[in-house]
Protein backbone atom coordinates (compact mmCIF):
# COMPACT_ATOMS: atom_id res chain seq x y z
CA UNK A 1 0.00 0.00 0.00
CA UNK A 2 1.36 3.92 -1.19
CA UNK A 3 1.31 5.91 1.87
CA UNK A 4 1.39 9.78 1.04
CA UNK A 5 2.35 12.20 3.32
CA UNK A 6 -1.12 13.29 4.70
CA UNK A 7 -1.31 9.82 6.08
CA UNK A 8 2.13 9.69 7.80
CA UNK A 9 0.77 13.52 8.91
CA UNK A 10 -2.87 11.44 10.25
CA UNK A 11 -0.82 8.39 11.78
CA UNK A 12 1.82 11.24 13.97
CA UNK A 13 -1.17 13.25 14.90
CA UNK A 14 -3.03 10.43 16.44
CA UNK A 15 0.23 9.37 18.25
CA UNK A 16 0.83 13.12 19.56
CA UNK A 17 -2.64 12.66 20.79
CA UNK A 18 -3.17 9.37 22.26
CA UNK A 19 0.96 10.11 24.07
CA UNK A 20 -0.51 13.75 25.32
CA UNK A 21 -4.32 12.97 26.36
CA UNK A 22 -6.32 11.19 29.12
CA UNK A 23 -9.01 8.35 27.71
CA UNK A 24 -8.49 8.80 24.06
CA UNK A 25 -10.61 6.27 22.53
CA UNK A 26 -11.39 6.33 19.40
CA UNK A 27 -14.59 8.27 19.40
CA UNK A 28 -12.13 11.79 20.96
CA UNK A 29 -9.48 10.49 18.38
CA UNK A 30 -12.23 11.64 15.95
CA UNK A 31 -13.30 14.70 17.45
CA UNK A 32 -9.80 15.75 18.58
CA UNK A 33 -8.50 15.43 14.63
CA UNK A 34 -11.53 17.61 13.33
CA UNK A 35 -10.35 19.99 15.84
CA UNK A 36 -7.29 19.88 14.86
CA UNK A 37 -8.40 20.24 10.79
CA UNK A 38 -10.85 22.36 10.81
CA UNK A 39 -9.10 25.13 13.44
CA UNK A 40 -6.10 24.76 10.74
CA UNK A 41 -8.25 25.69 8.56
CA UNK A 42 -9.52 28.22 9.71
CA UNK A 43 -5.89 29.66 10.03
CA UNK A 44 -4.16 28.46 6.82
CA UNK A 45 -7.66 27.50 4.55
CA UNK A 46 -5.67 23.87 4.86
CA UNK A 47 -6.50 20.84 6.92
CA UNK A 48 -3.62 18.86 8.76
CA UNK A 49 -4.42 15.24 7.97
CA UNK A 50 -6.12 15.65 4.57
CA UNK A 51 -9.24 13.52 6.20
CA UNK A 52 -13.29 14.03 5.29
CA UNK A 53 -15.48 14.64 8.13
CA UNK A 54 -19.15 13.73 8.16
CA UNK A 55 -22.50 14.30 10.09
CA UNK A 56 -22.74 11.21 12.08
CA UNK A 57 -24.98 11.10 15.26
CA UNK A 58 -22.34 11.05 17.67
CA UNK A 59 -20.50 14.15 15.66
CA UNK A 60 -17.88 14.37 12.92
CA UNK A 61 -16.75 11.19 12.00
CA UNK A 62 -13.44 10.94 9.43
CA UNK A 63 -15.25 7.41 7.84
CA UNK A 64 -12.18 7.04 5.69
CA UNK A 65 -10.23 6.49 9.09
CA UNK A 66 -13.07 4.80 10.96
CA UNK A 67 -13.22 2.36 8.32
CA UNK A 68 -9.34 2.19 8.28
CA UNK A 69 -9.48 1.26 11.90
CA UNK A 70 -12.43 -1.21 11.81
CA UNK A 71 -10.79 -3.20 8.56
CA UNK A 72 -7.43 -3.13 10.52
CA UNK A 73 -5.71 -1.33 7.48
CA UNK A 74 -2.05 -1.83 6.78
CA UNK A 75 -1.76 2.22 7.82
CA UNK A 76 -3.17 1.23 11.13
CA UNK A 77 -1.71 -1.96 11.65
CA UNK A 78 1.46 -0.88 10.96
CA UNK A 79 1.41 1.88 13.53
CA UNK A 80 -0.62 1.10 16.34
CA UNK A 81 -2.18 -2.20 18.54
CA UNK A 82 -5.96 -2.03 18.73
CA UNK A 83 -7.83 -2.71 22.04
CA UNK A 84 -11.34 -3.04 21.90
CA UNK A 85 -12.94 -2.77 25.65
CA UNK A 86 -16.34 -4.40 25.52
CA UNK A 87 -17.22 -3.11 29.19
CA UNK A 88 -20.56 -0.45 27.81
CA UNK A 89 -23.13 -0.61 25.37
CA UNK A 90 -21.18 -0.01 22.98
CA UNK A 91 -17.11 -1.32 22.27
CA UNK A 92 -15.18 1.19 23.23
CA UNK A 93 -11.69 0.99 20.79
CA UNK A 94 -8.67 2.06 21.76
CA UNK A 95 -5.24 2.27 19.44
CA UNK A 96 -2.11 1.85 21.24
CA UNK A 97 1.02 3.60 19.44
CA UNK A 98 4.44 0.99 17.72
CA UNK A 99 6.32 3.90 16.89
CA UNK A 100 7.37 7.20 18.35
CA UNK A 101 6.13 10.24 17.06
CA UNK A 102 7.83 12.65 14.51
CA UNK A 103 7.48 15.88 15.14
CA UNK A 104 9.53 16.99 11.16
CA UNK A 105 6.12 15.45 9.37
CA UNK A 106 4.59 18.81 10.71
CA UNK A 107 5.17 23.18 10.45
CA UNK A 108 5.89 24.79 13.91
CA UNK A 109 2.21 26.03 13.50
CA UNK A 110 0.56 22.67 13.38
CA UNK A 111 2.97 21.16 16.33
CA UNK A 112 1.63 24.46 18.41
CA UNK A 113 -1.94 23.92 17.17
CA UNK A 114 -1.42 19.59 18.15
CA UNK A 115 0.25 21.08 21.79
CA UNK A 116 -2.74 23.63 22.19
CA UNK A 117 -5.61 21.05 21.21
CA UNK A 118 -3.72 18.51 23.58
CA UNK A 119 -3.71 20.80 26.38
CA UNK A 120 -7.44 22.13 26.15
CA UNK A 121 -8.66 18.52 25.85
CA UNK A 122 -6.61 16.10 27.90
CA UNK A 123 -9.09 15.26 30.52
CA UNK A 124 -12.32 15.73 28.26
CA UNK A 125 -14.35 12.02 27.96
CA UNK A 126 -15.25 10.77 24.69
CA UNK A 127 -18.66 12.35 25.59
CA UNK A 128 -16.97 15.18 26.55
CA UNK A 129 -15.96 16.06 22.50
CA UNK A 130 -19.52 15.13 21.16
CA UNK A 131 -20.87 17.85 23.52
CA UNK A 132 -18.10 20.03 22.26
CA UNK A 133 -18.81 19.60 18.50
CA UNK A 134 -22.43 19.50 18.78
CA UNK A 135 -22.58 23.18 19.74
CA UNK A 136 -24.41 25.73 18.15
CA UNK A 137 -21.82 27.73 15.71
CA UNK A 138 -19.92 24.52 15.14
CA UNK A 139 -19.54 22.71 11.95
CA UNK A 140 -21.39 19.58 13.06
CA UNK A 141 -24.31 21.64 14.00
CA UNK A 142 -25.00 23.66 11.04
CA UNK A 143 -24.99 20.45 9.17
CA UNK A 144 -26.60 18.08 11.45
CA UNK A 145 -29.38 20.15 12.70
CA UNK A 146 -29.89 23.51 10.59
CA UNK A 147 -29.69 21.55 7.51
CA UNK A 148 -30.50 18.40 8.35
CA UNK A 149 -27.84 16.81 5.78
CA UNK A 150 -27.36 13.58 8.48
CA UNK A 151 -24.37 11.10 7.46
CA UNK A 152 -23.13 14.13 4.56
CA UNK A 153 -19.67 15.13 4.31
CA UNK A 154 -19.15 18.65 6.71
CA UNK A 155 -17.26 21.36 4.52
CA UNK A 156 -14.36 22.75 5.51
CA UNK A 157 -15.71 26.24 4.80
CA UNK A 158 -17.73 26.28 7.70
CA UNK A 159 -14.73 26.48 9.96
CA UNK A 160 -15.00 30.36 8.66
CA UNK A 161 -18.14 31.23 9.62
CA UNK A 162 -16.96 32.32 12.99
CA UNK A 163 -14.10 34.69 10.83
CA UNK A 164 -14.77 38.39 10.40
CA UNK A 165 -16.13 38.51 7.04
CA UNK A 166 -12.65 40.40 5.43
CA UNK A 167 -10.72 37.63 6.60
CA UNK A 168 -13.55 34.94 5.83
CA UNK A 169 -12.83 36.25 2.27
CA UNK A 170 -9.16 35.78 2.52
CA UNK A 171 -8.72 32.50 3.73
CA UNK A 172 -11.91 31.15 0.78
CA UNK A 173 -9.82 33.19 -1.71
CA UNK A 174 -6.75 31.80 -1.55
CA UNK A 175 -8.47 27.86 -0.76
CA UNK A 176 -9.80 28.56 -4.28
CA UNK A 177 -6.65 29.68 -5.59
CA UNK A 178 -4.62 27.14 -4.02
CA UNK A 179 -7.79 24.28 -5.38
CA UNK A 180 -7.16 25.70 -9.12
CA UNK A 181 -3.29 25.13 -8.83
CA UNK A 182 -3.72 21.94 -7.55
CA UNK A 183 -6.32 20.95 -9.94
CA UNK A 184 -4.33 22.36 -12.92
CA UNK A 185 -1.15 20.60 -11.96
CA UNK A 186 -2.43 17.33 -11.03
Amino acid sequence: MFINHNDKKLVHALIYFLNNTSWSGKKKLYKLLFVLDFEHYALTGRSVTGLDYFAWKMGPVPTALHEAIDSEDDLIQNAFDIEIQRQKQYPTVFLHPKIDFEEGYFSKRQLRLLEDIAQRFDMASGDDMVWFTHQEMMPWHKVWEVEGRKQEKIPYEYALDSLDSETHALILDFTQERQAFLTHFQ
